[in-house]
């Protein structure tokens, strides 16, 4: 990492829990590409009096976390039809000033999605109503899966979401089970007060022939633990991080790293 200097070019994070994981992949990238860039994670007290430091300060990006996706929305100049699409934020891109939203959210679920080799006839339990919800879900869509139920406790946000790709809604899990299950929510996040829950109920853990968990803090979640107990294919938030936090840096940089660049840093990542 070169010396703190007044040259150097900053990137951020927003979240309410930040974790290293954006931090270690970015600044590790940067070491091994020779940029003279350093990358931080904030949790914000006031996310517009935040997103006015970007643009004030010349942040050049800005990566969003839950619960910042919707939110920012408003706060921007320019939205990218990746972020259109489904009215969520990851990524801002600060150019001189005109701040421009993205979202990698979604491109990274759909490699999962494809790189598992997940059928499109199963059924499908997802779990959240959230700005990282609405990109998983459009994912499961335009993979060409439509049994698919959203469980969100809140029945506004939960039907609302259901209704724009044409998804059944479930106030909760219950006694339901399917072939995959999907948890976007903070249940097993690290730091939270449900950091040791599990998001679905052993015995929908043990129908299922897929778990897959977009928390990515910790990577190994009470969720994913009890799916590799139960030995089911198991995709992790890990995973989404690193395919997320890749189209970041090439949005922020404009250089896209080798392929043993990207796993050198995802290691670096996780290592922490």
């Amino acid at each position: 990492m070169p010396i703190l200097n007044k040259d150097m070019t900053l990137c951020i994070s927003l979240s309410a829990r930040p974790s290293n994981n954006g931090t270690r992949f970015h600044n590790h990238l940067y070491e091994a590409l020779g940029l003279n860039w350093i990358y931080k994670a904030f949790a914000p007290t006031d996310l517009a009096q935040a997103i006015a430091g970007v643009r004030g300060l010349g942040i050049r990006g800005c990566a969003i976390s839950m619960p910042y996706k919707e939110d920012v929305i408003a706060l921007v100049d320019r939205m990218d039809p990746s972020a259109t699409a489904i009215d969520s934020v990851n990524t801002i891109v600060n150019d001189d000033g005109v701040l421009t939203a993205y979202n990698t959210d979604y491109s990274a679920i759909a490699q999962l999605i494809a790189r598992n080799a997940l059928d499109p006839a199963s059924s499908v339990l997802l779990r959240g109503s959230g700005g990282m919800a609405k990109a998983t879900a459009a994912a499961f869509r335009d993979a060409g899966f439509a049994d698919v139920t959203i469980v969100a406790r809140n029945e506004q946000a939960g039907r609302a979401l259901a209704g724009l790709y044409g998804f059944g809604w479930a106030a909760d899990v219950a006694e339901r089970t399917a072939d995959v299950l999907v948890n976007v929510t903070p249940i097993g996040m690290a730091g939270g007060g449900e950091a040791e829950a599990l998001s679905f109920p052993p015995a929908a853990i043990d129908a299922a022939a897929v778990v897959f968990d977009v928390v990515a803090l910790p990577a190994e979640t009470p969720l994913v633990r009890a799916g590799l107990a139960a030995g089911k294919t198991v995709i992790n938030g890990a995973e989404v991080a690193t395919l997320q936090a890749l189209e970041q840096f090439v949005l922020y940089t404009g250089i896209r790293p080798s392929d043993e660049q990207v796993r050198a840093a995802e290691e670096f990542m996780r290592s922490a």
